[in-house]
């Protein structure tokens, strides 16, 4: 399955030395990324059940023997992935709501945007996570991890939500901002599994007209002339 939003790079994860060229420790923390953005590929092709490490070396011109250096277990290969994935995807949205400005409506509407951003949302990286979360119940690692992201996330919405009916003059009911964060990250999740399904290439300005849409049903003093 070759994903035709594979060339956009991913988000850095961490901050590389510039001016004087890459020393040890960068090369080494470029090899990883090299190695995990190999094992996205392979799982998105394979699936968490067909990844070898093999497949992991091949498709990043290594020998098998560098994916062992930097990994010594398939195991800490797939953790290591997930974190990484886990971190683009935070700096994604967090990005997206310092960049919103202070308006409580536009910082909630660039948060669920950020879902559709191409850094993260591929259909490579949409069948990724899936994977992950096929497996997060039989696995405790990978449950531990989605569920710390989720949490996070969730919580910033509902926080947004909250502001947004308080901004609107109404009283900011906690289980209707739950009810709203709710039916958003829902919103998203059902976006993301049509898109990885959704034959040829992968057309995010449905996703957002139908995030506009939400937006304006559930806040319609807030989102009315979006």
């Amino acid at each position: 399955m070759r994903d035709e939003d594979e060339d956009v790079a991913p988000l850095p994860i961490s901050s590389e030395r510039s001016g004087r060229g890459l020393d040890r420790t960068a090369s080494r923390e470029v090899r990883r990324r090299q190695l995990i953005e190999s094992t996205v590929a392979e799982i998105a092709e394979n699936g968490l059940s067909g990844l070898k490490i093999s497949g992991v070396a091949q498709r990043a011109k290594l020998a098998t023997g560098m994916v062992n250096f930097h990994f010594v277990s398939k195991a800490q290969l797939l953790d290591a992935t997930l974190d990484y994935l886990s971190e683009e995807y935070r700096l994604c949205w967090r990005h997206a709501i310092d960049n919103a400005g202070a308006a409580p409506a536009a910082r909630l509407r660039a948060m669920m945007m950020a879902d559709l951003d191409p850094q993260v949302c591929t259909r490579r990286r949409i069948a990724v996570w899936h994977a992950f979360y096929g497996e997060a119940r039989a696995r405790p690692a990978f449950l531990a991890r989605c569920a710390q992201r989720e949490a996070e996330h969730h919580a910033e919405l509902v926080g947004l939500c909250a502001a947004v009916i308080e901004a609107g003059g109404g009283t900011a009911m906690e289980m209707a901002a739950e009810r709203a964060a709710s039916g958003l990250s829902a919103l998203t999740d059902g976006i993301w599994l049509g898109l990885l399904f959704s034959p040829g290439r992968i057309d995010r300005e449905p996703g957002r007209q139908t995030i506009d849409s939400f937006l304006a049903a559930v806040f319609p003093r807030a989102f009315s002339g979006k």
